[in-house]
């Protein structure tokens, strides 16, 4: 299996998606924020057709929509919910509404579309593996810089908004990150099923962790475990990646609501 050049780029991606999904996955549901993942998932998909229509890379499009969503939904006022989670709805409605409109236009394959909402690990192109390799490290670079306020933040956020000075600027920063994951993390999984990297492994890891850093480490693990299996089992069985990360990742869940 791993004499094959696909399957070694496939874990090279596979393996940093996880860590960077399961890392980040630990704040997003800490602040309760995977209908936000959600729906940046889908504005990615809005972007990943846009690129197609353009010429572009899908994965470049993807980055730059959730970017700059993610960048003007962080204006908003997050302790606002009723009013964050209607905003984000209609930019949802709007984005599936783009990306089904730039896929028409760009008269793509059936196959194209496939690859943008259910992932193309196996067939990612060496420059897409440049990018996600960079994107990864940045991400997973600035999340340990600021390691201390995202945690305060995401663990504490009526103490971080009075003694942190720039509670809005870290906001703003993990948006940024959380978009660029989803961008990433959509190579294995799609734009469609990105949220279960995202919020799987942590919600899974937050019933064992008694500490911010054991849940980490515990996402990372369970990510990695659905990715690693996935990849292995859709080689043998010729059934899609993304349903095995959905099942594996799934049972590790379901598991450990059980025993906790």
């Amino acid at each position: 299996m791993f004499n094959y050049p696909f399957m070694q780029n496939a874990y090279v991606v596979g393996t940093l998606i996880a860590i960077v999904s399961g890392f980040i996955g630990v704040f997003v549901v800490a602040r309760r924020m995977s209908f936000l993942a959600h729906v940046l998932s889908e504005i990615g998909f809005a972007g990943a057709s846009f690129a197609l229509f353009m010429g572009w890379s899908p994965l470049l499009g993807m980055l730059g929509f959730t970017l700059v969503s993610s960048a003007s939904i962080g204006q908003l006022d997050v302790g606002d919910e009723r009013r964050s989670e209607s905003t984000v709805s209609a930019v949802s409605s709007v984005a599936i509404g783009l990306g089904i409109a730039f896929l028409a236009l760009s008269q793509k394959n059936a196959s194209s579309a496939t690859s943008i909402l259910f992932g193309s690990i196996f067939s990612i192109s060496h420059q897409n593996i440049v990018h996600v390799i960079v994107l990864t490290l940045a991400v997973l670079l600035v999340g340990v810089l600021l390691y201390r306020p995202l945690r305060h933040v995401a663990f504490d956020h009526a103490t971080a908004v009075d003694s942190l000075p720039h509670v809005k600027a870290v906001d703003v920063v993990f948006l940024v990150l959380m978009a660029t994951t989803v961008a990433v993390s959509a190579q294995v999984v799609g734009s469609l099923l990105i949220f279960i990297l995202m919020t799987l492994p942590a919600s899974a890891a937050m019933r064992w962790g008694r500490r911010v850093s054991q849940m980490i480490g515990l996402a990372i693990l369970f990510a990695l475990i659905g990715v690693w299996g996935a990849l292995a089992l859709s080689y043998w069985t010729n059934v899609p990646v993304s349903f095995f990360i959905a099942m594996i990742e799934s049972a590790i869940y379901f598991v450990s609501t059980s025993a906790r």
